[in-house]
Parts: C-alpha cells; structure tokens; sequence
C-alpha cells in the first residue's frame, strides 16, 4: 500500500504517471491485438467486394457479427479454409454491409452470434436495423448460417436464426441448413467445415478439432442395390468394442477414416445418418459409394465399403444432433427421405415402434424399383402390422410410373394437411440437392409458407439433409 500522507503531491504524481504510463501500454496492446487481427483480415480478405462487379460476384463474402471475438475467429478459420482451395474470399464485419453489397454476392457465409436476451451483437445492431429492417432482391445470393448461441439462455441463437428468415424471405436460396452451435461446441463446428465444400471447399481438409472416437468393429457389410443404375450403397453394421454405447434417433455418426496406403495416416472424419437404436446392438449406416473425378472413392466411403476389411478396427464418435431428436409425444409422424436418407428415417419408425406410436407414415423415393428397395421387408412387415398407418413410394426411373418423393408429396396435399392440423411433426432426410428443396416447395404449396415457418420454430418441421 503506498502512504498519501508522507509526500501528497510528490507521490500522486508519480502514481499519476505510473498509471499513464500503464494505461498507454495497455492502449499499445490493445492497438497491436486488433492491428494484427486487421493484418490477419487483410491478408485473407484480399479486393474489396464491390457490388456490380465481376470479380465481387465470384468471390465468397464471409461475414461475420462477433461479440467477444469468437465469430471472427470462425470467420477468419473459414475464410482460410476456402482460400487453402483456391476459392477467392472476402470477409466483412456484418455492420459494414450494405444490402446493395449483398445483392452483388453469388455466395455467402454469415457467422453471427447472438447476445443479451436474443439481440444482434453491438457491431451488427446497425444491419439489423437498417438492412434487415427493409427488403432487398437476393434471389442472385446462395447462403449458410453458422448460428452462435447457448441454450442456457431462452432466446437461443435468435439473431441467427432471424438472419436465415431474412435472408430466406428475400429470395436467397440456402446452400445448407443453417448450423447452431451451443457453447462452441466441437462438433458442430466440425459439422459447418463438413459442409463448405458446398461453398467451395476441399473435401479433403483437415479436420479443425479432431473427434473423441470410440473404439469400434465392423462387424456387417452388404452391397444394397446391385443392378442399380446408382452408385452402390452398402449396409454397415458397426459395434462397439469399449461397452454399450447410447445414442437417439436422429443422431449423428462421426467416421474416422485411415488411408488406405498407410492406415496410420488418419484422414479428415466424415458423417452419416445412423440408421439403428442403441437396442439393436450396434450403429448401422447406409453408406453410398461416391467417386470423384479421377474415379478414386471418396475418403469415407470408401474407407467402409472397401478399404476396411469386415472385421477392422473402425474410429467412431456418435455426435448428439438435438435438431433432428423424435418428438417426446406420440404426435402423428410423416417421414419424407430419399436414397440414404432411409437411414435416419428407420431409426426414428424403430424408436417409434418400440414405444408403441403407430401414428406414422413414410413417403420415400429412390431411382428403380427393382433395384433400389433398402430395408423393403422391413417396411413391408411394419405397414402390414400398422406401425406405418401409411406408405407411399415413388421410383424416378420406373417404367409404369416414374415420380419423385416431392411428386408423391404434392399428391398427397390434402391429407398431408389434415394430419398437420391433427399435430403431425414432418421429418426429411436425404439429399439437400433436388429432393430437399423439391420437399420443401411442395410442404411450402401444401401448407403455406407461414405454416411451414411455424412448424420449424415450434420443432415440428426438422431435416438433416446433405
């Protein structure tokens, strides 16, 4: 403790300048901190985005509302794994976007938090009030939200998910669902570096944060669809090996895959729906072969489909996807998939089963009848017992009556209807291209589009589509 009373004014000079002196390097921190991050900014932000421009419109904007620095962190991570694929970026705090800047954008990435009671943070108030608070032409604009929240608080990711309304509402078309994170959570994280390769990205960076895995066998492998005129698809059977594991329907399971040429070389992880309960014994995927343009498998699956021998050792973490958890209730259930997408429609009709809902009914569409017919004496056997009240199946390249899921969809209007104004919920899982927007249009002619938005908040409306 210093002694006032011995020297008054001596001593609180020399304190005042101590702590000038102290506040002028705190200041020189402060400044070096944000020059750096501005450098950093610089450095992978490259050209101004100019709207109206050729070059702006081929670049991908990433943008970013940030209260404590964790959105811009994300940002920059993001922006550096599209730049490590060549992919021209520019990235903007939110603030200083204009909506004539975003209608100059062909894609865009929005990483935002949320703070207070479900407010924009500070830096992007000004966007929310100005830019969101009007109308803007973005049906040029393709878009991904990455949502920061806690669900601690009740407002969870609300400036979030108001952004994706907006965004949707100005006519801009979503590149993926939008990804929430709670409390910076690992494997959502890895779940939106998953999907920037719909933005531009490498399928094969490296994982961010590499995954807790369990220690599994794969115990099952059988080729689905021979004769199809799709790729092969494949029923894994995997099970573990540390003890019973638990997980819900609508899960997620995060794949480990090794190389085959040196199995010690761990590759990034890749995720499929799981198609099983935790009383079946064990985790089943659907897994479909997928090639890229040197006719080489893809890094997953081929790592389950042919790499890993039927009795290997398989790196496994089952990731919680609350967004895509069955209702708690015995409500009415309509199931909307297509191709793998069966996968996670199963383990919800196997949940819904167990526990006796028999109010549920599957619409699934795949390419040829003769060929593609994963789990039919399943499904059969459970629309004969009545745990499918109904079942429609639609066949693109059958002969007598070629149709799309959405096709059958759309036929079924009017009851679709009646069973929502009954309670129902609607689950859709598949491929985000074509059948997931082909869905969404009909449920959207159906219903209405309020109906649909209401649906989605109050988590009756939910997809895990890829």
């Amino acid at each position: 403790m210093i002694d006032l009373s011995l020297d008054p004014a001596g001593t609180r000079t020399a304190l005042a300048a101590a702590i000038l002196l102290g506040y002028t390097a705190f200041c020189g921190l402060v400044y070096g901190h944000h020059r750096r991050a501005r450098v950093r900014l610089a450095a992978l932000a490259g050209p101004p985005l100019e709207s109206g421009t050729e070059g702006g419109a081929q670049t991908v904007l990433v943008a970013y509302a940030s209260q404590t620095g964790f959105a811009e962190r994300l940002a920059l991570r993001t922006a550096g794994a599209l730049r490590g694929s060549g992919t021209p970026v520019c990235v903007a705090p939110l603030g200083a976007l204009t909506a004539e800047a975003l209608a100059g954008c062909s894609r865009a990435l929005f990483i935002v938090s949320t703070t207070g009671e479900g407010d924009p943070p500070d830096g992007a108030a000004r966007f929310a009030r100005r830019v969101m608070g009007g109308t803007a032409d973005l049906r040029g604009l393709r878009y991904a939200v990455l949502a920061l929240g806690d669900r601690d608080y009740a407002r969870y990711c609300a400036f979030g998910r108001a952004l994706d309304a907006w965004l949707h509402h100005q006519g801009a078309t979503a590149l993926f669902d939008r990804v929430e994170v709670d409390d910076g959570d690992d494997g959502a994280l890895r779940h939106w570096q998953h999907n920037l390769t719909f933005a531009g990205g490498r399928a094969d960076m490296a994982d961010w944060s590499t995954p807790d895995y369990g220690r599994w066998r794969l115990a099952a492998r059988r080729h689905l669809n021979p004769g199809s005129p799709g790729a092969p698809v494949f029923h894994v059977v995997l099970t573990p090996l540390d003890g019973p594991q638990a997980w819900k329907a609508g899960d997620i399971a995060e794949i480990g895959p090794r190389d085959p040429a040196d199995p010690r070389r761990k590759l990034p992880h890749r995720e499929y729906s799981i198609a099983s309960t935790p009383e079946d014994g064990g985790i089943e995927l659907l897994v479909r072969q997928v090639r890229g343009p040197d006719g080489r498998l893809g890094i997953g699956s081929g790592w389950l489909t042919e790499h890993a021998a039927v009795g290997a050792e398989i790196a496994l973490r089952v990731r919680e996807n609350r967004g895509f958890h069955g209702p708690a209730d015995d409500r009415p259930l309509i199931l909307i998939g297509n191709g793998t997408g069966i996968a996670g429609l199963r383990a919800h009709l196997r949940e819904r089963a167990r526990a006796g809902h028999r109010r549920n009914w599957l619409l699934f569409g795949e390419r040829s009848p003769r060929h593609d017919r994963p789990f039919a004496a399943e499904i059969a056997r459970w629309h004969a017992d009545s745990v499918l009240e109904r079942l429609d199946l639609a066949f693109s390249r059958d002969p007598a009556d070629p149709a799309y899921v959405q096709d059958r969809l759309a036929a079924a209007g009017p009851e679709v209807a009646r069973w929502v104004a009954e309670g129902a919920a609607i689950y859709v899982c598949g491929s985000l291209q074509g059948m997931a927007s082909g869905v969404a249009e009909a449920l959207t002619a159906i219903l209405g589009e309020a109906m649909l938005e209401t649906m989605a908040a109050e988590g009756r409306y939910r997809r895990d589509v890829y």
